[in-house]
């Protein structure tokens, strides 16, 4: 499991070398971190940073340990669409902002839905691609779950495009992850895109 220390370190790292890198920042800005209105933005931006990034110190399987088998032979798509995440871009610590579709094919047992919302959670708050963030979130369900298919798709806007270089507004990126039953079998593929109803403008 991933770092879980609740004491004023993070990876030897102290509390106060991280306000002091975000004065650097902020003097190299052209700013004054003496300045009234910036005086307490350091330990504001570390306390940000500790919340943003707090999937650093999480394990996304753990969320997955308690299953439940009473499901009367329930063997049909398991879908959670629209799970809204913000994460952050690792090429410019920017802002990603998006919504997940988790889908999966059980194999004689289910998670509660919740914790399907929480792994996304886990890995969305790290440094991400988005791409990578799609692959993580599928692989760990299928090792936890071990079902007869996972599908993951996430439709994010990244503001490392928006708020600089080319400043496009308004685009999103797709990115998908099939495993099992969702990339062997068109059908299963096809009815879960159609549950999520990606690309329709719903």
């Amino acid at each position: 499991m991933s770092d879980t220390r609740t004491d004023d370190s993070r990876n030897d790292v102290s509390r106060a070398e991280a306000e002091d890198a975000v004065r650097v920042l902020l003097r190299w800005s052209g700013e004054d971190p003496q300045r009234e209105g910036l005086l307490d933005t350091p330990k504001r931006v570390v306390k940000a940073y500790e919340d943003w990034f707090s999937g650093y110190g999480l394990d996304p399987e753990d969320y997955l340990a308690r299953t439940f088998e009473e499901v009367e032979g329930y063997d049909e798509l398991i879908v959670l669409r629209d799970i809204q995440f913000e994460s952050h871009c690792e090429h410019h610590m920017a802002p990603i902002i998006g919504r997940a579709h988790v889908g999966y094919l059980p194999d004689g047992k289910v998670v509660g839905i919740s914790k399907l919302a929480r792994v996304v959670e886990a890995y969305a708050r790290r440094f991400q691609v988005q791409e990578k963030l799609t692959a993580q979130i599928a692989d760990c369900i299928q090792r936890a779950l071990q079902p007869r298919g996972v599908g993951v798709v996430i439709e994010a806007a990244h503001e490392c495009m928006t708020t600089r270089g080319v400043h496009k507004r308004g685009v999103s990126m797709v990115t998908s992850t099939m495993l099992g039953g969702f990339r062997e079998d068109a059908r299963t593929r096809a009815e879960f895109l159609q549950f999520i109803s990606v690309g329709t403008g719903r």
